[in-house]
């Protein structure tokens, strides 16, 4: 086999290499691209569909509107929406416009007063004895008052003078007293009826005398002073302390007065003290032993 010398390889690999360079071209390299779109859309969303234009019907021209004067503020109204405003009375809602897109709460109204079913029951009892009564406003006086007072003018065909002003629990009480025990005596004693009871007292805002700080059953409208009682036939009975030989007199005041420990729970009159000497005393004052002052 020949020999092929060193120097002749190098030039048989040089002009094989010069053939090879010859053979390629940049057209030939830069024809090796990926086939995939570079340019503006992507591969991953479609090219955009052409849509026709949709017609718009022609704007109108509008006319400038005026400007509105801004409401001018009141500086008595606080601006500040935290800070309490007063409230219509009719409607209960701040008067400040500028608080209506605030939440505010109806306030309830008081609820009206409603007369409990003893008061009530109690008048129809009133009614049935014949009483002439009428409701007066509540009486509140300090620790003084009547919360459903009644004002009594007669009682059946006796008149009262002037009107009592009593609870409603006094007014029956002394009106059974009067029906079954006052009118009954008088007819057996003088052979008449009674015209008119004569009141000394009936609600009033005081303590008792000489007591420390006790109210007084005219405090509360449970108690009633009887001056004096006229009759029809014209005789008129003096409750004060009849005289040794006013028999007859004094007969009916006993009577009345000892039948009244029936129906008060307390009966005073002449004889019991000097605040007590021209006047009988009736009251229904509730004692935690039920005990009966009758003097």
């Amino acid at each position: 086999m020949r020999r092929i010398a060193p120097r002749a390889l190098r030039r048989v690999c040089a002009a094989g290499l010069a053939a090879a360079l010859a053979a390629c071209s940049t057209e030939s390299v830069m024809s090796l691209r990926p086939d995939v779109d570079v340019g503006a859309q992507t591969a991953g969303v479609p090219a955009a569909v052409a849509v026709a234009p949709v017609p718009t019907a022609p704007i109108e021209s509008i006319e400038p509107v005026e400007p509105v004067e801004p409401t001018p503020i009141d500086p008595t109204v606080p601006t500040d929406p935290m800070t309490p405003v007063p409230a219509d009375p009719m409607t209960r809602a701040p008067v400040d416009p500028r608080l209506a897109a605030y939440p505010h709460f109806e306030v309830p109204a008081d609820p009206p007063d409603v007369m409990p079913a003893g008061e009530v029951d109690c008048r129809r009892d009133l009614k049935r004895l014949g009483v002439r009564f009428r409701d007066v406003s509540p009486i509140h006086e300090g620790s003084c008052g009547i919360d459903w007072p009644v004002e009594v003018s007669a009682i059946g065909s006796v008149r009262m003078k002037p009107a009592a002003t009593l609870s409603c629990s006094m007014a029956a009480t002394f009106s059974r007293w009067t029906k079954k025990e006052l009118v009954p005596a008088a007819r057996w004693r003088y052979l008449s009826g009674v015209k008119t009871i004569h009141q000394g007292s009936s609600y009033s805002c005081r303590n008792i005398r000489g007591s420390r700080g006790t109210p007084s059953q005219h405090s509360r409208g449970n108690a009633l002073d009887v001056m004096r009682i006229e009759l029809n036939n014209g005789k008129d009975i003096d409750v004060r302390k009849p005289g040794w030989f006013a028999f007859r007199q004094r007969g009916f005041l006993n009577t009345v007065r000892q039948d009244g420990c029936d129906y008060f729970t307390t009966v005073l009159g002449p004889g019991y003290n000097a605040d007590h000497a021209d006047h009988f005393h009736f009251d229904i004052m509730q004692r935690r032993n039920g005990y009966v002052a009758c003097r």
